[in-house]
């Protein structure tokens, strides 16, 4: 993959992509391009914050409130767990039971359960459920055979 910046002055940041034919992957890169500085708004003890999406660990719905993971920090949201899943990118955000949403890039291991439910490890060290519902939709999003 070949990577140019031309500077200039005149006109404000554009982004072309250039390809032989339009592939998952391309589709995949032009969806990231345009979230790269998606932003939502959650508060903490009064105090309203702009959080950047690539920092979310997870996403989770308790008693019909929506909390914001980060490292370090858990954050409250207006929006519904639905509407952040129709926002988020489904290959980076996935719906990994009926009461979370995670950021795959944030899992640093998965762990079978006998229970037929996987436990993944994020970057924090914190450990989430993929209810075993789920589990067949995960293996195929990130190509995991079996």
């Amino acid at each position: 993959m070949k990577v140019t910046i031309t500077k200039d002055i005149e006109s404000g940041t554009a982004v072309e992509i250039h390809c032989r034919e339009v592939t998952l992957e391309i589709e995949r890169l032009q969806r990231y391009i345009s979230r790269f500085d998606e932003r939502i708004q959650a508060t903490s003890d009064g105090n309203t914050y702009s959080v950047q999406v690539d920092e979310i660990l997870y996403i989770e719905s308790v008693d019909k409130k929506t909390f914001i993971y980060l490292p370090g920090h858990v954050l409250q949201t207006e929006k519904r767990l639905y509407e952040l899943e129709e926002l988020l990118d489904e290959k980076t955000f996935f719906r990994c039971s009926k009461s979370t949403i995670v950021n795959l890039n944030k899992i640093t291991k998965l762990k079978p359960e006998v229970t037929r439910n996987i436990l993944a490890t994020l970057t924090n060290g914190e450990i989430i459920v993929i209810s075993r519902r789920n589990v067949r939709a995960l293996k195929d999003l990130i190509g995991l055979d079996g």
